[in-house]
């Protein structure tokens, strides 16, 4: 595991657009079918990673929250199958049944959506407003495995929460920190 922080793709940049299939329901997802009229949050995540792991549950609890609400939730995972099984999208749509994760899990194959939005890590977040700019991208909290913080998402949903509120979100954000993307080749 080679420890990685978010790249911190610039504010402002426009949602790169996608067309990937979602493990669960084995239809292809596009990002204009799944963003939200206020925002869209787009996380890089994947099975084994212990960051995301450390997180999944808070995660699931996120994706309740804003499930049928004005902000779209969109998982992506860009790790190589070939050199992390537990992350094909059989394990994948295993993993997201038995948590209950009520926003679409999908798989990026090619890996060039992830590269698209600059993904390094997982978990890697990017919070778009109604527009498809990036208005947030950072940590989710300051939770960490090992560092007995609770897992509070306080920095992610501080940012949601003020983008469904037109309220400014701060703009000094902390990068996410995890596992790198299993790259291919």
């Amino acid at each position: 595991m080679a420890l990685t922080p978010s790249n911190m793709m610039p504010l402002g940049t426009i949602a790169p657009d996608f067309n990937l299939i979602d493990v669960v329901s084995n239809e292809m997802k596009s990002l204009s079918q799944l963003k939200g009229s206020k925002g869209t949050l787009v996380m890089f995540i994947c099975n084994h990673c212990p960051y995301v792991i450390h997180i999944e549950q808070a995660l699931k609890r996120m994706g309740d929250q804003y499930h049928e609400s004005e902000i779209g939730i969109i998982a992506i995972s860009a790790n190589s199958p070939i050199s992390h099984p537990q992350d094909s999208p059989e394990e994948m749509a295993k993993k997201s049944k038995n948590l209950g994760f009520t926003f679409p899990y999908l798989f990026d194959e090619t890996q060039q959506i992830a590269k698209a939005y600059q993904a390094a890590c997982t978990p890697d977040f990017f919070l778009f407003d109604k527009n498809l700019a990036c208005a947030y991208r950072g940590q989710f909290d300051d939770s960490r495995p090992g560092n007995n913080l609770p897992v509070t998402g306080t920095d992610l949903i501080d940012a949601i929460e003020n983008l469904v509120h037109d309220r400014p979100i701060n703009t000094n954000q902390k990068a996410s920190i995890g596992c790198n993307i299993k790259w291919a080749g």
